[in-house]
């Protein structure tokens, strides 16, 4: 195993023996990677561990080192320091073999602009080492995939910017990678293009792949991954699933429905008397919110307003929303010290 130079991590470095077993569990496996742009820190110490067959959300303002940690892992560029295995091959010591297991989708679309959609995809699909036959049977069927078939003759050169971004996305996926890098491999497309990708982004996770997924949609993250990493300033600060980060960061919403609407300032009143200063009216929806972080809140709430005899239609609870989750995270200075987001990928 290549140890590149030592970096401050928590974890530890991997020793060859940890390398080689986590190979068969794990598809990415990242230790105490850092990399420098004069006296700009990219990436400063991250970590990564993403099982195999699934889709880990990396999220993060801009400049915050989403894109530097994808280059670094596609063997684009060379880190200063730490480790990266994927799909058990050393980004430094095995780039050769490394690359024909992945696939990437960069911010941008990078076709070949005099070839038409359909000699993109055939001619990458060669490069792969299928064989002519495979070779058109996947350029055909990811043309159909992504709503490109009726454009697959003409060149690339007079498709539409969303369309571009298509035949991009279907160029990373045509040799079925093991491991998908997709950085904001969505932006700019509409919604039910946006879907299709969705849709091929969990048809190669069913079938085995493993995603890493960078991007500034809340719910695009909600929808694919099912853990997610939170970076900023190059460092990694919150780490877990979904419903983890939300719960932990910040916490829940009771939402309560009267049955006579005229009631919701005098039951905020009586919250406020016992002591749940939290409770808020929204007159035009016709709810009382009240933020709790225990269930012990939830049955006093509940008790309160059943003791004062108001008529309750409805009691829902809900999470925050990913984009309060993120905002609120990435908003606190020195985040990086926030050990309970913190969580160990199991395979």
């Amino acid at each position: 195993m290549t140890r590149i130079a030592t970096a401050p991590n928590d974890r530890g470095p991997l020793s060859t023996a940890d390398a080689a077993g986590s190979a068969t569990r794990n598809a990415i496996e990242v230790r105490g990677l850092v990399k420098h742009y004069g006296d700009t820190k990219a990436l400063d110490g991250v970590d990564l561990t993403v099982p195999q067959g699934t889709v880990l959300g990396v999220l993060g303002p801009n400049g915050a080192g989403k894109t530097t940690l994808v280059r670094v892992l596609s063997t684009l560029i060379k880190p200063d320091a730490g480790t990266a295995f994927v799909g058990g091959y050393d980004v430094l010591r095995q780039p050769k073999q490394l690359r024909r297991t992945i696939g990437l989708t960069g911010q941008y679309a990078s076709v070949d602009e005099l070839l038409s959609g359909y000699e993109n995809l055939y001619l990458i699909g060669r490069l792969l080492d299928l064989s002519g036959k495979e070779a058109k049977a996947r350029a055909a069927e990811l043309l159909e995939r992504f709503s490109l078939t009726e454009a697959a003759k003409r060149p690339a050169k007079t498709y539409s910017g969303g369309m571009r971004r298509r035949l991009d996305l279907a160029a990373s996926m045509i040799g079925r990678p093991k491991v998908l890098y997709l950085d904001e491999p969505t932006t700019g497309l509409d919604p039910r293009t946006r879907n299709e990708v969705w849709d091929e982004v969990q048809r190669m996770v069913g079938e085995g792949a493993t995603v890493l997924l960078t991007t500034q949609y809340m719910e695009e993250a909600e929808q694919l991954a099912q853990s997610l990493t939170v970076i900023d300033k190059g460092r990694v600060i919150a780490e877990g699933g979904v419903r983890e980060l939300k719960a932990q960061v910040g916490g829940r919403t009771v939402q309560v429905r009267p049955v006579r609407p005229a009631e919701l300032p005098e039951m905020a009143r009586c919250l406020r008397e016992a002591g749940i200063t939290t409770a808020t009216v929204s007159k035009d929806a016709g709810l009382l919110s009240v933020q709790i972080t225990e269930d012990a809140e939830l049955t006093a709430v509940v008790g309160v307003l059943g003791t004062r005899g108001f008529g309750i239609a409805s009691i829902d609870t809900k999470l925050p929303s990913l984009d309060e989750v993120f905002l609120a995270i990435t908003a606190k200075p020195g985040v990086a010290a926030v050990p309970t987001l913190r969580k160990e990928a199991v395979a």
